[in-house]
């Protein structure tokens, strides 16, 4: 990378929603950069500045929006074409000097959009992450529930494996966390029942949210696509003191 007398790109991870989870580092970078930018929806609503609210409303920056992409949409020409906007709008602020703080939800390495900034701009700026509290954290928490222990294997996954990947998995490990349900959830309750692992499942949507949901009966859901946020967590339950 040539060095420049140029801004730096941050990744800052806000957590999963609820704005108590911020980290003490990521309100300071919040503050201090000047210019944010995030992901907003058609009404120019962004979750992430919405958690990062108070670190936010003591000050003044300059904002750049990205249009939220189609996340369930398979064709990703719509989603480059916006990536690819937002990074040279975020390059000419980087090109004057200025830092620019990206907020994302959970952790930006994690099934963050972050990620697509990255891949665009980390060869021509200085980048950094600061890690944000993922979703999967905040739902064992939730739960009061470990991921894992001892020799447990753990996997993460999305929801868009195929339905015999999905099978795989749950017949090969013990934990497992199924992200990006939404659009996949039949699929899933339907890879559950073939693995005989509705009862160990347990599904979360919006966490650390106002409209969070909780369900520890999976069997009760209906059989119909959830929101984008939304995952299962399955889990065999073993007594570690046997």
């Amino acid at each position: 990378m040539t060095t420049k007398a140029t801004g730096k790109l941050i990744g800052v991870g806000v957590g999963p929603g609820d704005p108590e989870l911020l980290t003490l580092k990521a309100f300071r970078a919040i503050q201090q950069a000047p210019v944010l930018s995030f992901l907003t929806n058609a009404q120019h609503h962004s979750q992430a500045k919405s958690i990062a609210c108070e670190a936010i409303e003591s000050r003044r920056s300059a904002a750049i929006e990205i249009p939220l992409p189609m996340p369930m949409s398979t064709d990703r020409r719509f989603a480059n074409k916006v990536y690819d906007d937002a990074a040279e709008k975020i390059k000419q602020q980087l090109l004057s000097g200025q830092d620019v703080a990206f907020l994302c939800e959970g952790d930006p390495l994690f099934f963050g959009s972050f990620i697509y900034l990255l891949e665009r701009l980390q060869d021509q700026f200085e980048c950094e992450s600061i890690p944000g509290i993922a979703s999967i954290n905040a739902a064992s928490s939730c739960l009061v529930q470990p991921l894992t222990k001892l020799t447990d294997s753990f996997v993460i996954m999305s929801g868009r494996h195929s339905d015999d990947q999905l099978c795989q998995v749950l017949r090969d490990h013990n934990s497992v966390v199924i992200m990006k349900a939404g659009q996949a959830r039949v699929r899933i309750l339907d890879a559950l029942q073939k693995t005989n692992r509705t009862e160990e499942a347990c599904y979360l949507e919006y966490i650390g949210r106002p409209e969070q949901k909780v369900e520890r009966k999976v069997s009760t859901l209906a059989r119909e696509a959830g929101p984008y946020f939304s995952l299962f967590v399955i889990s065999r339950q073993t007594d570690t003191r046997t």
